[in-house]
């Protein structure tokens, strides 16, 4: 017979033996965040970005304020010599229309393709087992680096410009002097308004990171799609389509250097990049939870997966569109007569008084000037609206005990976006000449040129 043991007998032996092993559960949210922290920083790319951020504005900013030649054709560029407060808004323009792009493209354009390049999802899946937490850590850890990038370049370029030229009034869009410590918040906040451009782009990274795979289109979606706004905020767009995309957040900052502040179109902007910023990533959380790990040759890529990233953001343009139509002049520019008639007139006062300063004449307030503007567009003097650089103005005042009307001609080139610069065309004595003589020597005349902004949401 053959010997075989009871059911009793073997069940018993072998658990009474079996060693209890502790259940390994998934790694938490923050671990993962740091350990993705980790391998972002230690990349050399992201540590050569960190320090570029951190030192070149600074730099920059320094050796052009202390250029004869100033960037002009730069908002506030033409104020660098005058104050450390216009290096930094100098930086912001720049930021916005290059680097704060390509900063998102090389950050989080590349945070979900760079395991995919080196086939590290089934490691990272075994060793997390959590996709949600992994699709978290790495948008954090993405957000985290830009932030860091960001607060570079504004803290850098911020203590370049007062380092070389220290911490004087800064002039404002329509004129008036914003002391500084009113210019230190204001420009706070123009850089904290770009964040919320920013974090669409960055969600727009994520997106095409999980989308695209290995595709190198993934990493390039932020800045072709900044490109592609950039290139829209130029085009004579009725109001509410330039509001509705993300990238006019990226301007709308020039609003709070108005008296009163322009806050209209600046909160709509940051509404409309946030609302991105949120679609985007919900849209990168959906496809990044429906992917296939199994499969090595899957990389992410598909028309299926461009059609569910790419129609909601188009659907969200639409919306948008439709919801700003009513708070806006329908199809129109948002440019008119009466708009750059009324800020024209109002700058000149304020830097007539600046001038009026630098020469030591009795002191004057823009109520006792009555600055008024005549403009005209081409050939049109009645009704004359949208962009262009064939606006011509003739700036009338009065000043207190002269009966005599003074009067001033500017060429003005105003931009789609409502921005314009003012050439001054005569007299001499007043806009002719880039300098003007005072007792302490020559300075620079603030009514020959000077910038402006016209709200498109105005009536």
């Amino acid at each position: 017979m053959t010997d075989t043991a009871t059911p009793t007998e073997t069940d018993a032996t072998p658990t009474a033996a079996r060693p209890q092993l502790p259940y390994a559960g998934s790694v938490s949210t923050a671990h993962t965040y740091r350990f993705e922290l980790v391998k972002l920083v230690s990349q050399w790319r992201i540590r050569l970005l960190l320090l570029v951020c951190w030192i070149a504005p600074a730099l920059f900013v320094a050796a052009v304020s202390r250029q004869s030649s100033l960037p002009v054709d730069t908002l506030f560029g033409r104020w660098m010599h005058a104050t450390g407060w216009a290096g930094p808004l100098v930086t912001l323009g720049f930021a916005g229309s290059w680097a704060l792009p390509l900063l998102t493209s090389m950050v989080a354009g590349d945070v979900f393709a760079c395991e995919d390049r080196l086939g590290t999802w089934r490691h990272l899946l075994v060793a997390v087992r959590s996709p949600r937490r992994i699709f978290a850590a790495k948008a954090l850890a993405s957000l985290s680096v830009i932030l860091l990038l960001v607060a570079g370049l504004a803290c850098s370029s911020t203590a370049g410009g007062l380092l070389a030229v220290g911490d004087q009034r800064l002039p404002g869009l329509d004129g008036h002097l914003l002391a500084p410590g009113d210019a230190a918040v204001k420009v706070l906040l123009a850089w904290v308004s770009v964040l919320a451009p920013t974090l669409a782009l960055a969600a727009v990274g994520l997106l095409g990171s999980v989308a695209l795979g290995r595709s190198p289109m993934g990493l390039l979606l932020p800045a072709l799609l900044a490109l592609a706004m950039q290139l829209a905020q130029m085009l004579p767009l009725p109001v509410a389509v330039r509001f509705a995309l993300p990238g006019y957040a990226f301007i709308a900052w020039n609003g709070l250097f108005t008296a009163p502040a322009q806050l209209g179109p600046l909160l709509i902007a940051v509404a409309v990049s946030l609302l991105w910023a949120v679609t985007a990533t919900a849209l990168a959380y959906w496809i990044f939870l429906r992917r296939d790990f199994t499969n090595p040759a899957h990389d992410g890529a598909g028309r299926r997966a461009i059609t569910t990233a790419a129609l909601p953001l188009i659907g969200l343009t639409a919306v948008t569109v439709a919801a700003l139509m009513p708070t806006s002049t329908g199809t129109g520019s948002g440019i008119g007569q009466e708009k750059v008639q009324r800020s024209v007139a109002t700058a000149f006062a304020h830097l007539y008084r600046l001038q009026t300063t630098q020469l030591n004449r009795p002191d004057v307030t823009e109520k006792q000037l009555k600055a008024s503007a005549a403009c005209t567009k081409g050939d049109v003097s009645d009704g004359a609206e949208g962009p262009g650089n064939d606006w011509r103005c003739v700036v009338s005042w009065h000043l207190p005990g002269i009966e005599a009307t003074g009067s001033a001609i500017y060429q003005l080139d105003v931009t789609a976006d409502g921005r314009y610069m003012a050439d001054g065309d005569g007299p001499k004595e007043v806009n002719g000449y880039f300098l003007v003589r005072t007792p302490t020597g020559d300075e620079p005349n603030p009514l020959w040129q000077f910038d402006g902004t016209v709200e498109l949401l105005s009536k």
